[in-house]
């Protein structure tokens, strides 16, 4: 797409079903930040949310059930016949060696592969089909190992970008934007930096602002902490929870098991491309 006359290339670590084309201008001026800033904040945060899902599922209901499943990479067989169900509200740590089968799991749930056989269903898509992998896509987001932001767009630019591509309209997502970018400590000297210009960690709390202003139903964090200092991680550990409290759904693929153990009485530990083991059962 285009953005004021600079050609930037289309990411795809955050998933979202239609993106629109990027913005032409100053997605989010200073004054508008300003402005709104001047709000009472604790309403702020209620209406911006912190990542709240508007979900639709009630505790006890499964919002990804694999019956089998098996996915490819290629001809290598990624997942080899996973059986999971993921009740709303839950918080699952998928835990297991390199190769085993995490990347490939969320990339699935989030409708970015076909099942090769089995079944696959997330909040009640069948994702077997092309049509239903796209629409499940507007209702989860994926945080991946890269940014899945544009270089070339500016901090603002980007998370509105993705507040537009989660199906809001240019006006009302304002306010949520700065909610977002207020959460993660993205301060006004960020605002108008282009992303190439920042660093590791601005970088992942930018792409945390274009997954909490979307507000998903179902979370999938690939590594979530990663880049990130000390503040930065308990700031993801807290949304992770009012996601949760709000009755949205989190799977997190985590080298750090301690620190997610303490946000997920639930692990499945994946090996050979199948679940070895879960704690649930």
């Amino acid at each position: 797409g285009r953005a004021s006359g600079r050609v930037v290339a289309v990411p795809a670590a955050v998933v979202v079903a239609t993106a629109p084309s990027p913005p032409s201008g100053a997605a989010l001026s200073l004054a508008q930040a300003d402005a709104i800033r001047e709000t009472d904040t604790s309403r702020s945060r209620r209406r911006t949310g912190s990542g709240y899902a508007r979900c639709r599922y009630r505790w006890g209901v499964p919002v990804v059930e694999l019956n089998a499943a098996v996915a490819l990479l290629g001809r290598f067989p990624a997942l080899t016949g996973v059986d999971l169900r993921i009740e709303a509200g839950e918080t699952v740590l998928l835990q297991g060696p390199n190769g085993a089968g995490k990347t490939t799991l969320l990339r699935l749930c989030a409708g970015l592969l076909a099942p090769e056989s089995g079944t696959v269903t997330v909040l009640g898509h069948d994702l077997a089909a092309g049509p239903e992998r796209r629409a499940v896509r507007r209702r989860v987001a994926l945080l991946g190992h890269s940014t899945g932001l544009y270089e070339d767009l500016t901090v603002a630019e980007n998370v509105r970008f993705w507040a537009r591509a989660g199906g809001l309209d240019a006006e009302p997502s304002v306010e949520r934007v700065v909610g977002a970018l207020q959460r993660l400590g993205l301060d006004d000297g960020l605002l108008d930096l282009p992303v190439h210009r920042l660093s590791a960690g601005q970088r992942r709390r930018t792409s945390l602002a274009a997954l909490v202003v979307r507000r998903p139903e179902l979370w999938l964090l690939d590594e979530p902490h990663a880049g990130l200092d000390q503040a930065g991680r308990n700031v993801v550990d807290e949304l992770i929870g009012d996601a949760v409290a709000a009755g949205g759904t989190v799977v997190v693929s985590s080298h750090e098991l301690e620190r997610v153990r303490l946000l997920s009485p639930r692990v499945v530990t994946l090996a050979g491309g199948t679940v070895h083991r879960d704690t649930s059962s």
